[in-house]
């Protein structure tokens, strides 16, 4: 694999048997004139927001990739439709919030993330004030195939009440899964409830609501 930065450097890459690219994306606003507007951008040219979507122009709005945040469609509808209510249904504190935007990635097994990773619970709440939940599977699907992928969770929980602020999945069926147990982050639900939920089997989800495992960190 060869590489070259911006500065002319080539950097030659080796030893990976496969790879994931992503090359990302700038916004298209050095030509709309928008400082002309009084609308700030950063240095990528995204444009600057508050958390109510005000650019630093009065009545000027942005939502979307232009704002540099949380880059999926999903967002940018939820975004305007919140805006929406607020300048023309009178809901004047009705916003977005980008803390626990569900996240899939559509490979082969997908990934589903929600929430914080260990790491950022740790930084956030404290290594001794958090609990992990894992677990790691063959799904039934594989029962009578030669290969055998598994299937990872994990839940990030918060003590004392081990109210759950991070959900990731790796595996068959975790696009769809994330969905549901997404409203259920968001709703700010604990372990407890989960525990609480009668389990649908068989399925993957099920280890979700089973999952008694718990290591403390």
């Amino acid at each position: 694999i060869n590489a070259e930065y911006g500065g002319g450097e080539d950097v030659k890459m080796g030893g990976f048997e496969k790879v994931l690219f992503a090359v990302g994306r700038h916004p298209s606003t050095a030509t709309l004139g928008l400082d002309k507007a009084g609308v700030k951008m950063d240095g990528n040219g995204n444009v600057l927001v508050d958390q109510f979507q005000n650019t630093s122009a009065e009545r000027v709005y942005a939502v979307g990739d232009v704002c540099g945040k949380a880059l999926l469609t999903p967002v940018a509808i939820a975004a305007g439709r919140h805006l929406s209510h607020r300048l023309f249904n009178g809901e004047e504190e009705r916003r977005l919030n980008y803390e626990n935007i569900p996240t899939v990635v559509f490979s082969h097994p997908p990934i589903g993330t929600i929430g914080l990773t260990q790491a950022e619970a740790e930084a956030q709440y404290g290594a001794d004030n958090i609990k992990i939940f894992q677990s790691k599977f063959t799904n039934m699907f594989y029962s009578m195939t030669t290969r055998k992928p598994k299937t990872y969770m994990k839940l990030i929980c918060v003590l004392p009440e081990e109210r759950i602020v991070g959900l990731h999945v790796l595996g068959l069926g975790a696009d769809e899964m994330l969905q549901g147990f997404a409203v259920a982050v968001v709703a700010g639900a604990t372990k407890k409830q989960f525990d609480s939920t009668v389990a649908i089997h068989p399925t993957s989800a099920e280890e979700f609501v089973t999952m008694n495992w718990g290591l403390s960190i």
